[in-house]
């Protein structure tokens, strides 16, 4: 495959997969809004269009009005608050489908002009299924909230709905890297691949935690840092209650304060143990951004629980996110240039 080509894949990936990062940030912001369920039907092609007059969009709150979530929560709202939080879920919505034609249409083309090598073409295939997936993934965690008990979606599939998307950045990122990354590391010690490999699979648990951490409220049952409500190990969990919500929200926080703290000392391991890397001056970049972003989320982390009960909570939470996210691609950033052996340029060196 030529470079030109190669240039062309590249930007076409790094491109989708800052829009599959806004579409997860513009997935936060419909959660933080209470948004996710204000359209009640899922219609894959003719959704685009929001209620084109107030007859429509009267018919559209009605149908709101029929599940719990206004029962319960919103029963104050007239058509103009309903307007409000169905803008962002529409937003998120139609987002999922431009990232759809992004990738379908440059795709097409690609082949045409015979482009795609076959395990690129295999690759981008694959990547196609993942979208399709995450789609219905999407669909089935918003139905779970459309009746007449649930006043959110479920925790659950709200995580798997999140992990899924972050599994399609990671995937579309890891096939820019290769078609983009010309460095090798200059220490080939496994040493550094390893840490790097378990690092990047406990942020995708971390995060997973988290999506359970915003799905079921539970920094609300704890909102306090060092401790955990005055103790380093919760009562509740040293003497569970089976099938008590408070001992099943504590433990979910308890977990992803415990993550969050192994991932910090193994992304310091692992800028410990990549040292040799500073004698490139791109290598030194990469190694740098982990330990920069780790530094910021744990913050950030802090931040966000301590202001669980303040109205400032949803833009602490959407940056918690938002640099975790960031704090992943840059450890699969290490890991892939670890793991693949790649062409080296002298010119590398400062």
């Amino acid at each position: 495959m030529k470079d030109k080509d190669n240039r062309q894949l590249a930007i076409w990936l790094y491109t989708g997969a800052f829009c599959i990062f806004i579409q997860i940030i513009l997935g936060g912001i419909t959660r933080l809004t209470g948004s996710g369920l204000s359209i009640t039907e899922w219609q894959p092609l003719l959704g685009f269009l929001p209620p084109m007059n107030i007859a429509a969009w009267q018919h559209s709150f009605e149908q709101y009005q029929q599940i719990a979530q206004f029962k319960v929560i919103n029963s104050q709202f007239i058509l103009a608050d309903y307007q409000s939080i169905f803008f962002w879920e529409w937003l998120h919505r139609n987002w999922a489908r431009m990232l759809g034609f992004i990738f379908l249409i440059p795709f097409i083309f690609f082949v045409i002009k015979k482009k795609l090598t076959r395990n690129l073409f295999i690759q981008l295939s694959i990547l196609f299924c993942l979208g399709l997936l995450q789609a219905i993934i999407g669909w089935l965690m918003v139905k779970s909230g459309l009746n007449d008990t649930a006043v959110r979606v479920d925790d659950l599939r709200l995580a798997v709905h999140f992990i899924a998307a972050v599994i399609l950045l990671c995937y579309t990122l890891w096939m820019a890297f290769g078609l983009s990354i010309i460095v090798k590391p200059v220490d080939s010690s496994p040493i550094p691949k390893n840490i790097a490999g378990i690092t990047f699979a406990l942020l995708l648990l971390q995060l997973f935690y988290g999506a359970l951490m915003a799905g079921s409220h539970a920094a609300l049952t704890a909102p306090t840092w060092p401790d955990i409500n005055g103790y380093l190990i919760p009562p509740e969990l040293m003497h569970p209650i089976p099938g008590s919500a408070n001992t099943y929200l504590l433990t979910i926080q308890f977990i992803h304060r415990l993550i969050a703290y192994m991932i910090f000392i193994l992304v310091l391991i692992m800028y410990s143990k990549t040292s040799g890397w500073k004698l490139n001056r791109v290598l030194s970049r990469f190694r740098l951004l982990p330990l920069i972003l780790v530094v910021i989320q744990v913050v950030l982390g802090i931040v966000t629980l301590l202001n669980s009960f303040n109205p400032r909570y949803r833009y602490y939470a959407l940056l918690h996110q938002c640099t975790g996210l960031l704090l992943l691609s840059s450890v699969l950033l290490v890991f892939y240039t670890i793991t693949i052996r790649v062409p080296f340029k002298k010119t590398d060196h400062s």
